[in-house]
């Protein structure tokens, strides 16, 4: 095994005067199936590509941009894991003072609208080359979005940085097919039909046998946004949508095919170093020290919560690695792990208890419903909880595994279903603290989150900490809480503010909300209106989610 080259020293120790690819990331490059630009790099290796990194480029100067020279085929640009805006300011636009994905968490490493201006700086270093974008800030600017930072309707991150195609989502099979189509001779433009990718429309394309959404100029209009989400969210999956922006119109074409588990399980068997790069040897990457433990069991999550992007990037299709296929990863793990027993700290994906569960009708086309768990769990959904149960045993029986932990989400409404996967959470499987996200006590408040009532969040304390004091056990569980969200107020704060008295939490800390892009959450938030119903809804100010803090945190002294 070896990493990705990064330098023109390591070209030329393989004899090689070209790279067919080169991925730009605003994160530090850690070669692990954890981070993006590791898994995209590593996938066009084993299709035979050559494949370079530049990792957050200095930008003060070229010479970072130019260093390996130009592909043969594209440059790839993404922000990193992270939307480089949500990767720097807080809920309250204040500057983060840590970088998880940066060395030793230092700030300052990638510029703001990192995906922009990456791209800028290759367009203007190497004309007419072909730029694919990706990653999280990419997917989830696609179209015309609300940009919280700015506080304004931007147009998609296409036309902003006359990039030639986004893959939006997981884009593993869509980086393949654009590689292919262009070593096949096609340019950028004529690659206008691969699912899973946003591209400037063709010439003689109008746009009138998809779905046309509001412009982005249009979409200023807060009445016009809120139709266009509705749009977007009813037709994305099966349609082929269409909207101007800044003059030009693009194309954005329904989701790649969910990977099947084979797939799958051969993008994490690829030989990833599972470390850091040399080059930041003596310093920490706080992401990587985070996940190193870790084993994605799956991917996708069908919770559709409002105000998460989980939806708009993987997808609600779960595809689940064997348990052959995990237990080969947690060997590996082992082997690499000096010293005393490994502790793998999490088995899980968006949501741990997800695992090996699936619709009996496929999720077909036809089907409407946002969430299979809300408002009430779908008849054709199963999800039985001792899959995953089954699968957290196995791992531990890996020869030099000792504790196995879930630190990923879970659905306790899909939990409390099973009792026995609770008992093995509270004795073995969950540690100290169990972290579970109610995210508000309120019903009014739920309804516009698109979270279950609180009586599910209750069942499953009940039941966890049953198990915990008969088997002897001190647990915790630490629920996350939102304040903020469209539809919360100060009377909805006190309520909850009560909740917590009654059941006897104390929080350490909650989440405001923040709007980011492409979700319904923020749409709601622009434009002022419910988005299932068009009417009105309350959306707190700053000040006002300040004063909701103070509320449910009342036993915090005021600094």
């Amino acid at each position: 095994m070896a990493f990705l080259v990064t330098t023109q020293e390591e070209m030329t120790a393989l004899g090689w005067d070209e790279l067919d690819v080169i991925l730009i990331t605003g994160d530090a490059y850690v070669d692990h199936p954890s981070f993006g630009t590791a898994v995209i790099g590593r996938v066009l290796e084993a299709e035979g590509y050559r494949v370079g990194v530049i990792a957050q480029p200095d930008l003060s100067s070229d010479a970072d941009l130019l260093r390996l020279g130009r592909p043969r085929l594209f440059f790839g640009i993404s922000s990193g894991n992270m939307d480089s805006m949500v990767n720097h300011y807080t809920a309250q636009r204040k500057v983060r003072n840590n970088d998880a994905y940066s060395p030793d968490g230092e700030i300052g490493r990638r510029p703001n609208r990192a995906t922009i201006i990456y791209t800028n700086h290759v367009k203007r270093l190497f004309k007419d080359v072909t730029v694919v974008l990706g990653g999280i800030e990419a997917s989830l600017r696609r179209v015309a979005h609300y940009d919280f930072w700015q506080d304004k309707v931007r147009a998609s991150v296409l036309a902003d940085s006359k990039a030639d195609i986004i893959v939006y989502g997981m884009g593993e099979r869509a980086n393949v097919e654009i590689a292919r189509a262009l070593e096949a001779g096609k340019c950028a433009s004529e690659l206008q039909d691969i699912r899973g990718t946003v591209v400037f429309a063709a010439p003689d394309d109008d746009g009138s046998q998809g779905v046309m959404l509001p412009s982005n100029v249009e979409s200023i209009d807060k009445l016009t946004f809120h139709k266009g989400t509705q749009l977007f969210w009813q037709h994305h999956l099966t349609d082929v949508l269409y909207q101007i922006n800044g003059g030009r119109l693009i194309k954005h074409n329904p989701p790649a095919e969910t990977l099947s588990p084979a797939e799958l399980e051969r993008i994490y068997a690829l030989p990833y170093e599972r470390k850091p790069h040399p080059s930041y040897e003596g310093k920490i990457i706080p992401a990587f020290e985070q996940i190193k433990g870790s084993i994605t069991s799956h991917r996708g999550c069908y919770g559709g919560c409002n105000f998460c992007t989980i939806a708009a990037h993987q997808g609600r299709r779960i595809s689940s690695r064997s348990k052959a296929s995990i237990l080969a990863e947690a060997n590996t793990l082992a082997k690499l792990h000096k010293g005393k027993k490994l502790t793998i700290t999490d088995v899980g994906g968006p949501t741990a208890n997800m695992y090996g569960s699936y619709c009996k009708l496929d999720w077909p086309d036809s089907c409407k419903r946002r969430s299979c768990l809300y408002p009430s769990i779908c008849p054709n959904l199963q999800y039985d909880q001792e899959r995953h149960l089954d699968l957290l045993q196995e791992v531990e029986q890996v020869p030099g595994v000792g504790n196995v932990f879930v630190a990923s989400g879970l659905r306790h409404d899909m939990a409390v279903a099973c009792s026995a996967y609770i008992q093995a959470l509270a004795s073995k499987y969950a540690g100290g603290r169990l972290k579970l996200a109610p995210e508000h006590s309120e019903p009014e408040v739920l309804n516009k989150m698109g979270k279950p009532p609180i009586d599910s969040y209750l069942s499953f304390t009940e039941q966890f900490f049953h198990y915990c004091k008969r088997a002897g056990l001190k647990r915790q569980v630490i629920p996350y809480l939102i304040i903020g969200h469209p539809g919360a107020d100060l009377n909805s704060a006190m309520e909850m503010r009560k909740w917590l008295i009654k059941h006897r939490i104390r929080v350490e800390q909650v989440q405001e909300f923040t709007p980011t892009p492409m979700t319904i959450s923020t749409s709601m938030y622009y434009t002022g209106l419910d988005f299932e119903t068009g009417k009105p809804i309350h959306v707190p100010k700053p000040s006002e989610v300040r004063k909701q803090k103070e509320i449910i945190m009342w036993h915090k002294k005021r600094s």
